[in-house]
């Protein structure tokens, strides 16, 4: 018996099987979860072809998080196959890699800032509130970040969002907390996914990985992260919210 036996789960934002959300995906139907996955628009191709890689292969919804219409028909497309939700995963990130990434930060106009915060950060929030109406007690809601407490090169108004997603989810835990909603990130270390490859430059956390990290990182295993989001979203963790867990072989804790 799984740590997630019977628990139904949205894992929001699977483009690839690099995707962190696939390798979560997959552990946790693993683990005994009913699991439903979403993207949206021209991507909703490249995810449906990569689950059937999946056994049993999760459903498909389309879910823009910017987009009001889709985030107030999610519960009605989520009760196609739930009667509740008992964990939700937000793996979903995005900025203009010729304007708000790679070292333009000082020049970065504020419609891709916006852009930025919206996507990588309200849509926690969002996402999170369009869920609420099917949360069960101790639900679980589970994030991705890059630990954002500090700067990082060319990570820029990635960097900046993924702040605010930090800051949104602990007042997330704050407001849903007394409905027994839990909310959490997790902080990877660098993951040879999609959106890495996005950022110019990313590259050199490889090598600053390499010669930092106390236990070592490989960055095309996504699978200690996804444990990671697994735990989480299981009992495990019952008292636990509003917490950052690194998952980056101990570099967070080193100095130079």
């Amino acid at each position: 018996m799984g740590i997630l036996e019977g628990k139904n789960i949205l894992v929001a934002g699977v483009t690839m099987n690099t995707s962190i959300g696939y390798r979560v995906a997959e552990l946790a139907l693993a683990e005994g979860a009913n699991v439903v996955v979403s993207n949206f628009g021209r991507a909703m191709s490249l995810t449906a072809r990569v689950l059937k890689k999946l056994d049993p292969e999760p459903p498909l919804l389309e879910l823009d998080v910017t987009d009001a219409s889709h985030l107030e028909r999610l519960p009605e497309l989520l009760g196609e196959h739930f009667d509740h939700l008992d964990g939700v995963v937000h793996s979903i990130a995005f900025a203009n890699p010729e304007t708000a990434l790679g070292g333009k930060f000082l020049t970065t106009p504020f419609a891709d800032v916006s852009t930025a915060v919206q996507v990588s950060a309200y849509s926690m929030v969002s996402l999170a509130m369009a869920c609420k109406p099917m949360l069960s007690t101790n639900a679980s809601i589970v994030g991705l970040t890059f630990d954002a407490r500090i700067s990082w090169p060319t990570y820029d108004w990635m960097g900046v969002s993924k702040a605010a997603l930090e800051s949104a989810t602990r007042y997330l835990a704050r407001y849903l907390g007394p409905d027994g909603v839990r909310c959490n990130l997790v902080a990877a270390g660098p993951l040879d996914t999609i959106a890495k490859k996005a950022i110019p430059g990313a590259e050199e956390f490889n090598t600053i990985w390499e010669d930092r990290a106390p236990l070592g990182w490989d960055s095309k295993d996504s699978t200690p992260t996804a444990k990671a989001v697994v735990a989480l979203l299981s009992d495990w963790f019952p008292a636990t919210t509003g917490e950052m867990v690194h998952v980056d072989g101990g570099l967070h804790s080193t100095g130079a």
